[in-house]
């Protein structure tokens, strides 16, 4: 029987093959595992978040459920305010300290309430994992702000802010030249309005992000934080050696000849214009990272009216990683991601364990964007197609990233989505294994190089176990509780189908076959005891 749906996963890893190359989105409806969220209210989303004291203040309640839906929200510090029909909390807090705000949602068929505890104070940025969406794995450098713009009312149409999705980031592809009154990185054409972008993606309760680097010309070719002049100019935009998007032109400039430290510096004109534009989130990108960049462009952040989220990128070395966690909020810990399963299980599981110490919230090690979905890179790869990625190897993927905190940024047309890329993201079980407020590293507890069981322990006193089967046969994993050092019976519960499926003796093995390069993602519970231990436990 294992060898027939050996075959069967092997056909449908090639009909998905077959369909991604001719630009189709296959239809993988019999793969979803996740049950419809009900219509009545359900408050998603982390139980903690934080600002800073006196800044711009926005965080929208998530909760799914039929509309139309009213909010309120007791016990708000003072200079916050909830807008009862959308739910977007936004204000300046006016005193540091840590309040318990009581969150409830209602609508025709009933209510949902939910504790938030709101951490105010410098440092309390990303107390949880960010979630959103960025622009280089769809668009590469060819992004726009119509494309932006779909992206921000993709997240409210496919209600994925119900879960907790909130940033709408750029990736390299929106710079022109410096100017404006901070002699700035100004936009190219293909960003009319970046204000209008700004405030648009706000007032649906999203965030916005940018990114840039700390050389001569970004990646793509476009200008970066430092000049070999004292304007700060992009010389190759000035003698047209560019394209209409003033990226550099190859052909007439190698690009990597930009990729060099100049004299020059201008982190902190940008941060101000940043801070104009209200921007809450910028990704840094070079490589390798060094202390001195990662510091000047921390110290410009630091010195604007506004909590601005650092991201650093990429493939962040470990010896930084002290330096890492106290300047910035994320490190990306590997080189770009591909939709390939070598690359998302490389990065899965051979980069991440090194960086178990390095993780607690605020500070996350970042295993790169996330390749579901339609992907593409723009017009300089593959055009954008559904995802390489097998439905399991979709769900490990998914999984994985949740087990290690790691943010949960898309990469993908959120215009293309499908039932089946929806159920993935908008799983609240699975999520709040990302979300969890303790924001522990997964252990690997088992493991050849076949198969490899992590455990995770979770701040309601439940266990997260991820069984994955690197194989490309279906395979048998299994466990006992006592071996993961639980002494009481326990609920297995699946995440994923969001269901109870056994209750398992602390002493005996529970097992059950996971598909190739899939997995089951189980919780554990009452989890480890509280109470007088009674009894033999051996």
């Amino acid at each position: 029987m294992k060898y027939l749906r050996a075959i069967s996963a092997f056909i449908a890893a090639f009909v998905a093959i077959s369909v991604t190359c001719a630009g189709q989105t296959p239809d993988y409806s019999e793969y979803i595992l996740t049950p419809k969220a009900p219509a009545t209210p359900r408050i998603n989303g982390p139980r903690v978040y934080g600002q800073s004291p006196g800044v711009d203040f926005l965080f929208k309640i998530p909760a799914s459920g039929e509309r139309p839906m009213t909010f309120s929200a007791k016990g708000l510090p003072k200079g916050l305010k909830l807008d009862p029909e959308t739910g977007i909390i936004s204000g300046r807090a006016r005193k540091a300290g840590s309040y318990n705000v009581t969150l409830t949602a209602t609508n025709s068929l009933g209510s949902d309430s939910k504790p938030l505890r709101l951490e105010i104070g410098e440092d309390k940025l990303l107390l949880t994992p960010p979630m959103g969406w960025s622009s280089w794995n769809c668009f590469g450098n060819t992004v726009s702000q119509e494309h932006a713009e779909a992206m921000a009312k993709a997240f409210i149409d496919l209600g994925l802010d119900q879960y907790g999705w909130s940033y709408i980031n750029l990736d390299d592809g929106w710079q022109y030249d410096r100017g404006g009154k901070y002699n700035a990185i100004m936009p190219n054409s293909k960003f009319p309005d970046m204000m209008g972008l700004s405030d648009y993606i706000h007032s649906l309760g999203l965030k916005f992000g940018i990114y840039s680097g700390p050389w001569l010309g970004t990646y793509a070719g476009h200008i970066g934080e430092t000049s070999d002049n004292p304007e700060g100019r992009a010389w190759w935009v000035e003698q047209g050696a560019c394209d209409e998007h003033h990226k550099v032109d190859r052909d007439v400039v190698p690009r990597d000849s930009l990729w060099r430290f100049e004299p020059y510096h201008f982190e902190l004109q940008d941060a101000r214009q940043w801070a104009e534009w209200k921007v809450d989130y910028m990704k840094y990108d070079w490589n390798p990272n060094d202390h001195y960049s990662l510091v000047e462009m921390y110290k410009a952040l630091q010195s604007v009216d506004r909590d601005i989220v650092y991201s650093i990128s990429n493939s962040a070395p470990l010896t930084l990683a002290a330096d890492l966690m106290e300047y910035a909020q994320l490190w990306r810990t590997t080189g770009d991601i591909r939709d390939t399963w070598k690359s998302v299980s490389d990065i899965a599981f051979k980069r991440q364990d090194v960086w178990a110490g390095y993780r607690r919230p605020g500070a996350w090690p970042d295993a790169d964007m996330m390749v579901l979905g339609c992907v593409g890179w723009g017009k300089y790869e593959h055009p954008i197609n559904p995802t390489r990625l097998t439905p399991d190897e979709q769900y490990s993927h998914m999984t994985m990233w949740c087990m290690l905190s790691s943010p949960l940024i898309l990469g993908c047309d959120l215009t293309r989505a499908d039932d089946f890329l929806l159920s993935l993201l908008t799983n609240d079980e699975v999520i709040a294994v990302n979300q969890d407020e303790l924001g522990l590293s997964p252990a690997k507890r088992y493991g050849d190089g076949t198969y490899a069981t992590y455990i995770k322990c979770l701040a309601d006193g439940g266990i997260a176990v991820a069984m994955f089967n690197l194989s490309d046969e279906p395979k048998t994993i299994g466990f006992i509780p006592l071996s993961l050092g639980l002494m009481e019976d326990q609920v297995v519960r699946d995440l994923w189908r969001q269901q109870d499926v056994a209750k398992v003796k602390y002493s005996e093995r529970w097992e059950c076959e996971v598909a190739p390069h899939g997995v089951r993602f189980l919780k554990l519970s009452p989890g480890s005891i509280n109470g007088k231990p009674l009894g033999k436990y051996r």
